[in-house]
């Protein structure tokens, strides 16, 4: 009995790597399926915050006007098309798009396969406080990438497009840059909603404490400001759009860490 509940280190391995392999196929299917439509890839969804009838411009000018602040009424942006100045830079991101699209379509799946090769690890007794986990991990990251898509991405889209250094500068884009900025945007935006999922491992273990994240509360408030303000529009209204998630999560964060957190034993 215990020689089977017991697994070697190459044991451990070659069921990480089954789990992995699992994860992959997944990824590439999800990716095959997001490549076969480029149109909606590429025209609908990533190039969407280039058009000024996207759904976040029209709601942002709607709460403009309802509140008397024009500055959220955006104007059209100053580029219409965008230039490839690589033979192979449109493939080559046609690829790197549907494999960041399959990843995160199918991350539901993916984090199903982590757990599955976590949980045996566990004791009873924690497989029980973390159940729901896959559930609340993939939750977090499509807020995230919604986040980073509809709100992040186009505020960002059009401040550094109608950002003017001097007159007789153009803004036309290439298309590998905005290509990359958007998926870094959105991607970037799933993985740190990700922190309330990473602070209760880090407090489960006892590396990082409620009373530390109090402590540096201010600190972190000041960098989420630093952060919205670099890259939103120079208007207060979209500073605060922006940071008001990311506080939040942060509050989150100091609620599981008080919940769970677990001094270092003294003996």
């Amino acid at each position: 009995m215990t020689e089977d509940k017991e697994m070697s280190f190459l044991d451990h391995l070659e069921e990480l790597r089954w789990h992995l392999v699992r994860a992959v196929i997944a990824i590439l299917i999800g990716s095959v399926v997001a490549f076969i439509f480029p149109h909606i890839l590429f025209d609908v969804i990533l190039f969407g915050p280039t058009y000024p009838d996207f759904i976040t411009y029209r709601l942002l000018c709607q709460l403009g006007n309802a509140i008397s602040l024009p500055a959220l009424c955006f104007g059209d942006l100053p580029f219409k098309e965008f230039i490839s100045i690589q033979m192979g830079s449109q493939f080559t991101w046609h690829i790197w798009g549907s494999l960041i699209a399959g990843f995160i379509i199918t991350f539901p799946y993916v984090a199903w396969e982590c757990w599955r090769f976590i949980k045996p690890a566990l004791r009873e007794k924690e497989r029980s406080k973390a159940t729901g986990i896959v559930f609340y991990v993939s939750i977090l990251f499509i807020a995230g990438v919604l986040f980073g898509y509809f709100l992040l991405a186009p505020l960002t889209v059009n401040f550094l497009g109608n950002y003017d250094v001097m007159g007789r500068v153009v803004n036309q884009p290439v298309f590998t840059s905005y290509i990359s900025t958007i998926l870094v945007v959105i991607l970037g935006c799933g993985i740190l909603f990700e922190l309330p999922v990473v602070i209760y491992f880090l407090a489960k273990i006892g590396i990082i404490s409620p009373d530390f994240l109090k402590k540096y509360r201010r600190h972190a408030i000041i960098i989420i400001l630093l952060l919205a303000a670099i890259i939103t529009p120079p208007d207060v209204a979209s500073q605060i759009l922006v940071s008001i998630p990311l506080v939040f999560l942060y509050e989150v964060s100091i609620f599981i860490a008080r919940r769970v957190y677990k001094k270092p034993a003294e003996d």
